[in-house]
């Protein structure tokens, strides 16, 4: 054989036997990446010998994620659940059930119009309120308890008819007369961190603040239009259990980053009553769904009270 037929023959037989060996690996590897996930689920299966199982998300502990918890019956005053409900911390805007009593036992006449000024706009945080605007006081007292407006509030302690001192002056003696001894308030909006009170005092206040009747009724507000002198306003409440299931007698929400998320709420359900706090809840969601879990939790351990 001539060299140039050898060297023509062992070049198809190279070419034969690289056509040989790769081709099922290409084929092999065209199969695992069109399969893809499907490959990779079913080799997990294999080794297993069972599906991946569903990661369960653990029960908060203490049943709240809240830092902080009460169940209070408003009308025997006896603890339903408890949860590090004796300890002060910051209660952020919960402080203007506090405001709101004193304002309204001035016996001011609330559809008087004042004015917005740019002291009470400075550091108020978030409103609907602009300088020199005019609105009545009763709009205001809405402003307060529903939006937990801090110019608002600021407002009305102003025209309250009692100097900054002695309004807070009034609001730590009727914390005294309450029985809420572990309570202290520095201003009156909440934005300050040193406004301190317990879970149990936190209910105990609600329930002081629940039997006005007017603070009452602008509680259980879903929202409230007015016309201010010079334009509309629209104010909705932060209490989003009044929008749930329940009967809600009476609700404050309250939120620094020093307190957490906080809330306090009166709930009527299944022919009883009780009052749910939580402070220091890590969301804003949370604290709603604390409550709601209380209530739950509350209807299924505790023994209802007898039927007359």
């Amino acid at each position: 054989m001539t060299l140039l037929r050898r060297r023509l023959w062992g070049a198809l037989l190279l070419t034969a036997l690289t056509l040989v060996s790769t081709t099922p690996v290409e084929a092999a590897s065209t199969s695992q990446t069109r399969s893809g996930k499907s490959v990779q689920s079913s080799s997990r299966t294999t080794r297993t010998g069972t599906k991946p199982r569903r990661r369960v998300r653990r029960a908060p502990p203490g049943g709240v994620y809240a830092r902080h918890a009460v169940v209070f019956d408003p009308a025997t005053g006896e603890v339903l659940y408890e949860k590090n409900a004796a300890i002060s911390v910051p209660i952020a805007s919960l402080s203007k059930l506090m405001t709101v009593i004193v304002f309204l036992e001035q016996e001011p006449y609330l559809e008087r119009r004042v004015e917005v000024t740019r002291a009470e706009l400075q550091g108020g945080g978030r409103t609907q309120l602009r300088n020199h605007e005019k609105l009545t006081l009763d709009d205001l007292l809405h402003m307060s308890l529903m939006a937990s407006d801090n110019v608002a509030t600021r407002i009305l302690v102003r025209e309250s008819g009692l100097s900054a001192e002695d309004f807070l002056g009034r609001m730590n003696h009727r914390a005294v007369e309450l029985g809420l001894a572990r309570t202290r308030f520095v201003e009156f909006t909440g934005l300050d961190e040193r406004n301190v009170s317990t879970a149990a005092d936190c209910a105990k206040l609600l329930r002081a603040a629940a039997e006005n009747p007017r603070i009452q009724e602008i509680m259980t507000t879903r929202s409230y239009e007015f016309r201010s002198a010079t334009r509309p306003h629209f104010v909705a409440n932060t209490n989003r259990l009044l929008y749930g299931r329940y009967e809600i007698r009476g609700g404050k929400t309250g939120f620094i980053s020093e307190a957490g998320y906080c809330l306090a709420t009166w709930v009527r359900t299944q022919g009883r009553e009780m009052i749910a706090v939580v402070l220091g809840a890590p969301t804003n969601a949370t604290r709603f769904a604390d409550v709601v879990r209380l209530v739950q939790k509350t209807l299924s351990t505790s023994t209802p009270p007898p039927t007359s």
